[in-house]
């Protein structure tokens, strides 16, 4: 399958796209998901702190700043000025925000969107919270790479500095469960619908990227890291196609129906790096992981390699929707490929 012809939908213009992705920012319910997200809020202002060295009496720009919360903790770490750019109506309780907390002097809250922002200066730190599902679902690392070449002092500091991108087979026993419905249906009713199975199977096991919690029980072999990304000098060019290989051997007997995949990104630190992540071993985050299922599933035993090559790309629809290819082998099986997409229900989300 050609990775370039995913779907037939019509192309919007890039304006539409922003103004689809910044109108998406403009309600409470986002924020409240995201600050009640107390891993990512958490690090995020650990994460700071611990860099207070590089950002007391120094400069920095908040790329996306919402509504304005990292501003403030750079501030609280002592930061002489922070510049919080943010393109959605958000930007008016940031403003709010920062004058209840009395940040007037240290916070500029500026409402635009960074690629048309000039700001007085040139910044020491940036910080951002881009990531979106399966890490570059919404594409606003495109803005803090921008923000990056345009703005950040040679040898300046971004947070975070990494991101890496992990990948593991699964067994997601809710799916068996939802198949095996239809063979129950007789025994209930009096209805032999098990020829529902296979259609359920096309329905349920379809080309999405489905965003949902993947419990540890399901995962069936350790994580493989399949690509990073450092942030100090990947290009837009690069986040065009981001590609990597994987090499999986399975814990036991099982099945797997599913490929999880999850992302870290890592803030610098003297003494250890803080690393926030999505993993389905670590605690819920609201990222929660991308499951991209199988057509077909297949069994396996202990230590039977699951391997492949993963590749994430923009949307020809929208630059700022992710796909994934991957092709696979399990086992001694044919090597097989699928390509998927994040539906329309989680376009403008994150």
């Amino acid at each position: 399958m050609e990775m370039s012809r995913l779907s037939k939908k019509r192309k919007l213009d890039k304006s539409v796209q922003d103004d689809l992705y910044f109108d998406s920012y403009s309600d409470v319910t986002i924020h409240e998901e995201m600050i009640a997200d107390s891993v990512r809020t958490d690090t995020y202002r650990l994460g700071i702190t611990r860099n207070g060295h590089a950002i007391q009496g120094k400069v920095v720009l908040d790329v996306g700043a919402g509504t304005g919360v990292l501003s403030i903790f750079c501030a609280q770490a002592g930061a002489r000025k922070v510049y919080a750019v943010e393109a959605s109506s958000i930007a008016e309780q940031a403003m709010e925000v920062v004058k209840l907390n009395h940040m007037e002097d240290q916070v500029t809250v500026i409402r635009g969107a960074l690629e048309a922002v000039q700001l007085p200066e040139k910044v020491d730190v940036i910080v951002s919270e881009w990531m979106g599902y399966a890490l570059l679902h919404e594409s606003m690392l495109n803005s803090v790479l921008l923000a990056r070449d345009r703005w950040l002092k040679p040898g300046g500091l971004l947070l975070p500095s990494k991101a890496e991108l992990f990948v593991a087979p699964i067994n997601d026993l809710t799916v068996e469960e939802r198949l095996g419905f239809w063979g129950t249906v007789k025994e209930r009713y009096g209805v032999d619908m098990s020829c529902m199975t296979g259609f359920a199977r096309k329905c349920i096991m379809n080309n999405d990227i489905a965003v949902s919690l993947v419990t540890v029980e399901d995962v069936l072999s350790h994580p493989c890291r399949f690509a990073e990304l450092d942030l100090l000098t990947v290009t837009e060019e690069q986040l065009r196609s981001v590609q990597g290989s994987f090499s999986c051997a399975c814990f036991g007997s099982s099945t797997v129906n599913a490929f999880c995949v999850w992302f870290t990104v890592t803030f610098p630190g003297e003494e250890k790096p803080l690393v926030l992540s999505t993993s389905p071993f670590k605690p819920e985050t609201h990222w929660k992981q991308a499951v991209l299922y199988l057509d077909e599933p297949v069994e396996v035993m202990q230590d039977t390699k699951v391997e492949g090559e993963i590749t994430m790309f923009p949307s020809e629809e929208s630059s700022r929707h992710i796909c994934i290819h991957v092709e696979f082998s399990i086992g001694d099986l044919k090597r097989k490929n699928k390509t998927f997409s994040i539906p329309d229900g989680y376009a403008d989300v994150q």
